[in-house]
């Protein structure tokens, strides 16, 4: 299949919308938040499948903070839209919001960003269409995208360096101020 070199962001704009159902539920009687994260990995699937016209696979998810609760009977819509593409790479921002209908009341309870890598026949990395950005919104997004990346590549290399210094002698003082018991003989 010849794909075109470019497609526009409302060509592969998707958005999913569930009822939130009992099973779905904790023992608080709030929807699980692992049952949202399988939710935004369908619709970012979805998404970025459609701009790359290929199977895409899930390479990371970034900023999931649940700010409000979703409850038993809400309807949860995810927009999904691709805000940024690489050579093979797509960033797939999505907007969780949750729909009370018999109350009438609608809250936006996250927004995150899913990373996804295209796949080609031979289960290798293989180049997506270039993103054209038709408005200010898609301008600001892909913008916001290339800085997300500079910044998650800079904590990474952050991590990386705490994770080959850390002083395991020095414990007790870098962890005084912490909640942990320290059981053995340093």
């Amino acid at each position: 299949m010849i794909l075109p070199d470019a497609r526009p962001v409302q060509y592969s704009r998707t958005t999913i919308t569930e009822l939130m159902i009992p099973s779905y539920a904790n023992f608080g009687g709030k929807i699980h938040g692992g049952i949202l994260l399988s939710l935004i990995d369908k619709v970012a699937y979805a998404c970025a499948s459609k701009h790359a016209g290929n199977y895409c696979v899930t390479v990371s998810v970034n900023d999931v903070e649940f700010w409000q609760p979703v409850e038993v009977g809400d309807l949860v819509s995810l927009h999904a839209s691709v805000n940024y593409v690489g050579r093979t790479s797509l960033v797939v921002g999505i907007k969780v919001i949750a729909e009370n209908v018999k109350q009438g009341t609608v809250k936006h309870t996250n927004t995150c960003y899913v990373t996804m890598v295209a796949k080609g026949d031979d289960n290798k990395p293989t180049e997506v269409p270039e993103l054209i950005l038709e408005t200010k919104d898609d301008v600001r997004r892909f913008i916001e995208a290339v800085r997300m990346r500079a910044i998650k590549r800079m904590v990474k290399e952050q991590l990386d360096d705490v994770k080959s210094t850390v002083e395991v002698a020095k414990a007790k003082e870098i962890l005084k101020e912490e909640r942990c018991r320290i059981t053995y003989e340093i």
